[in-house]
């Protein structure tokens, strides 16, 4: 059950909640699978305490605050970017820790969609005498943890589809070549993207052609390399390809049973997965979608060209698309976006929701979401 209002409220709660989920920010690339979550300890309008989740297995974020309050969080108030767990993992229940240091009251942003959680721990602090609020600037805490809620809900991943494209909407040459389309600010802001996913996939024709290194490269960040994903139906990767020679992991999903080329991967330090066909006999993206879920991925990010693009944007799959779009024109002969069948009228039309524009260097970032996409 939903335990959570955002109704009765003041300024300095919001104040505090804002500066706790600036702190669960500074997790945004080394949590994985867990949440991003940030604690702010407040004691007579000043603030005695305050931390966030840094990685899976160490402290979370009331832990990190409590250590840093000491005697003084007792009687104060704990804004908490997500509701404070109340099972044993790898940690204590942080709604036992705050409970011992003796809290007077708790205002959690979201209830926790883990359903190992999922209001008990908003529940044991009742118990205990603590007053309790939830639902303060819930949907930033939901959208900084999309990933995490989505796959808790339903088992898969948040996927995001990233595009690079000139104004003409086209995403390299005749000949393939698609160095650089857009500026260095642009790229380094879609490095960013990659940071905060789970896993990055892309399909055969492009490790093919550009035998990329599919790595988050965030110069001073701390970045937990996410997995990397190849959609390769037959196999065709080549062991020595530069993935291979990365930090992290690489899974190459297959619809191929060739044992000789399979293995020659996995000595290459590759993991070969075999995947589902569909009806049409193209490998299941939403059977790679729950693989994935089950391997606690919460971000996927496809970066592909335009065939495997088409196969995601019909599937329906892809929950948001970004594109960097560079002020230049690439003519008629280059490469389009996605390869779809021809629209016989214009109710065909795959049909997207602006969520976002902005300036970034010298080009454009559009988010759409697929919401409102036809099935």
């Amino acid at each position: 059950m939903h335990d959570c209002n955002s109704a009765g409220f003041t300024a300095e709660d919001s104040e505090y909640m804002a500066r706790a989920l600036r702190l669960a920010e500074q997790g945004l690339y080394t949590t994985d699978p867990n949440p991003r979550v940030g604690c702010v300890l407040v004691k007579d309008g000043r603030v005695v305490g305050e931390g966030w989740h840094r990685r899976a297995g160490g402290p979370h974020a009331e832990a990190a605050a409590l250590a840093q309050a000491g005697e003084a969080a007792r009687g104060c108030t704990a804004y908490v970017t997500l509701e404070p767990c109340s099972h044993h993992g790898r940690t204590p229940p942080c709604a036992d820790a705050l409970t011992a240091a003796g809290v007077g009251r708790v205002v959690a942003a979201m209830q926790d969609p883990n359903p190992r959680v999922a209001g008990g721990g908003l529940a044991r602090l009742r118990e205990a005498g603590i007053a309790v609020a939830c639902g303060l600037l819930e949907e930033q805490a939901e959208r900084l943890n999309r990933g995490f809620v989505r796959r808790m809900r339903t088992g898969r991943p948040y996927v995001t589809g990233k595009l690079a494209m000139s104004l003409d909407g086209r995403t390299a040459l005749a000949n393939g070549d698609s160095r650089w389309i857009t500026g260095e600010d642009a790229r380094r802001d879609a490095h960013r993207l990659r940071a905060r996913s789970s896993a990055i996939l892309t399909g055969i024709g492009t490790v093919l052609a550009d035998d990329p290194a599919m790595t988050a490269r965030l110069e001073g960040e701390d970045i937990l390399q996410p997995l990397r994903v190849v959609l390769d139906s037959r196999l065709r990767t080549p062991p020595a390809a530069k993935l291979a020679r990365q930090e992290g992991r690489t899974l190459i999903a297959t619809a191929c049973d060739d044992a000789a080329r399979r293995a020659a991967l996995e000595q290459a330090g590759f993991e070969v997965m075999r995947l589902a066909v569909d009806g049409e006999g193209r490998m299941d993206l939403a059977a790679l979608l729950d693989e994935l879920g089950r391997r606690e991925i919460n971000e996927l990010m496809v970066e592909a060209g335009p065939t495997l693009n088409g196969a995601w944007l019909r599937s329906g799959l892809v929950d948001e698309w970004v594109a960097y779009m560079a002020p230049c024109l690439m003519g008629d002969g280059a490469r389009g976006l996605f390869s779809i069948p021809a629209l016989g009228n214009m109710d065909e039309r795959y049909a997207l929701r602006w969520l976002d524009v902005r300036r970034v260097g010298a080009d454009l970032r559009l988010c759409f979401a697929t919401d409102a996409i036809r099935p």
